[in-house]
């Protein structure tokens, strides 16, 4: 009796690789060994740097608030531990967002934490 080979999953699962490669560089999206390595890679990194991506903007906001609250004679430590000590339920993003874009309405929040 013949092997039996189950050619249309096969082809399917190189084609799932093959269309999740599209756009890539040279044999990288067209050869099925290489472009399932470098797909696997590239999905390891995207996992990662979904991690990464957080950190980065909470130092971003870190920064923003920092350079807000300097022209009022406070660092960052002593603004944020005023905040939580006030129970000011406005977190780093919204912070960052008032000292970059809203100036006015920064200022009354630290005036209203001094």
């Amino acid at each position: 009796m013949p092997r039996s080979v189950n050619s249309v999953a096969s082809r399917a699962r190189r084609k799932k690789v093959l269309k999740q490669t599209k756009g890539y560089w040279g044999a990288r999206k067209n050869v099925h060994t290489i472009a399932k390595n470098v797909l696997e890679k590239g999905l390891t990194y995207a996992y990662r740097d979904r991690k990464t991506k957080k950190r980065n903007f909470r130092a971003i906001w870190i920064q923003r608030i920092n350079a807000g609250v300097r022209p009022y004679g406070m660092s960052y430590s002593q603004f944020m531990g005023k905040v939580h000590a006030k129970n000011i339920g406005l977190n780093r993003k919204v912070l960052a967002d008032l000292a970059m874009n809203n100036p006015e309405a920064f200022k009354t929040v630290v005036e209203s934490v001094k």
